[in-house]
């Protein structure tokens, strides 16, 4: 079965801003589907005058379909997935079955090729993917690649010319993790669903005007995904390999708690908690990742002689107590909990509600907005 990734990268460089307005086309409701490694979030949005009305939203945990405590890490087997899912559609009032599906960003790479001017775009088809092979970790024939050409005007090098290297935006998702999804949807009886990297996803429903260099935080479960984006490219990404789990664990054993009442505590008091140990082993585990941005945004710095503007944080994990204060004091740079939910048109007395919410659930609105 042939997959398309429908990464569009093509509509991301026309203007993130412009999304909602350019709703011109699609089905009626569709709904986004972002499957995490603790839960699946889900959001449907219809069109209506040229908008996207948000109709429902919705998650649910996935430890229980392990035998593990809610906020657990898992890895589920397709058909536990789309029971999973069966359920959340039922609970969040799902009408839809017009699916867009996110391929978590922790099974796939993204990254830049740079190929020498002499390179002519009729053997790109040729040259990409032997470029590529120094990127992916495992043979070319176990991932499905795809790429797009960035524009000039996109570059991030100043000077053009007919000696200014032409970058290549590629995305590789290895073929059983799509092989998954695509079992999960069917078994589900999704409709004419269309995969994409979630980071692609995220980047629809947070960003809006933005021109300088931005770097977007997504704090999951399992790992903590950084992408520093310009223009709509994403210059950088890189995975860490800590997320919110392993925060609840390291309170679990440092307090000789269950882990259920360590998530618990790592919700309600994060980096404000008034107990040391708490706090000390929170922010153990925030400083690590932390200390890989810093080494991300550096890097960069360095290469491109450009700062980052903003910092966006999303996932689960977003909403910890205290991580923005704590992510901007150590990056000396302007901190926001993503406002996906602000692409939609919703009641106002959500509002609130929604901003609490929007991190989490930015990969799942930005698939809904792709799928309409």
């Amino acid at each position: 079965m042939a997959i398309n990734l429908n990464v569009d990268l093509k509509k991301i460089f026309a203007g993130f801003q412009k999304l909602p307005a350019q709703l011109l086309h699609g089905a009626a409701s569709v709904v986004g589907i972002d499957f995490g490694s603790s839960a699946i979030k889900v959001v449907q949005i219809k069109k209506e005058k040229g908008r996207a009305v948000l109709e429902t939203y919705g998650s649910i945990a996935l430890g229980s379909y392990a035998e593990l405590p809610p906020g657990a890490v898992t890895n589920l087997p397709p058909e536990k997935s789309a029971a999973a899912l069966s359920i959340l559609f039922k609970e969040a009032g799902v009408t839809t079955k017009n699916a867009a599906l996110g391929v978590p960003a922790a099974l796939g790479l993204v990254f830049l090729i740079e190929l020498p001017p002499s390179v002519k775009e009729s053997e790109f088809k040729d040259v990409v993917p032997t470029e590529a092979r120094k990127f992916i970790p495992v043979p070319i024939t176990e991932v499905l690649l795809d790429w797009f050409p960035v524009p000039k005007k996109e570059t991030a090098i100043e000077e053009e010319g007919p000696k200014t290297p032409t970058e290549i935006l590629a995305v590789a998702i290895p073929r059983d993790a799509l092989s998954k999804l695509t079992d999960v949807a069917a078994a589900a009886a999704l409709e004419t669903p269309i995969y994409e990297h979630e980071i692609f996803s995220a980047m629809r429903s947070i960003l809006t005007h933005q021109i300088s260099p931005v770097l977007i935080m997504d704090f999951g479960a399992a790992k903590t995904r950084l992408a520093i984006v310009e223009r709509g490219i994403v210059r950088v990404f890189h995975s860490v390999n800590r997320g919110g789990g392993d925060l609840t664990n390291s309170l679990a054993v440092s307090l000789n708690i269950p882990w259920s009442q360590a998530e618990e505590i790592k919700k309600k008091e994060g980096l404000r908690s008034k107990e040391p140990n708490v706090a000390n082993t929170v922010n153990l585990g925030v400083d690590f990742i932390l200390g890989e941005a810093t080494n991300v945004v550096l890097n960069f710095q360095k290469k491109y002689n450009k700062g980052i503007s903003e910092v966006f944080l999303t996932g689960g994990g977003a909403n910890l107590p205290g991580l923005v204060e704590k992510t901007r004091e150590v990056l000396r740079l302007s901190v926001f909990p993503a406002s996906p939910f602000d692409k939609t048109e919703a009641p106002v007395f959500l509002d609130k509600t929604l901003k609490e919410a929007g991190p989490e659930f930015a990969v799942a609105i930005g698939l809904a907005l792709k799928k309409l």
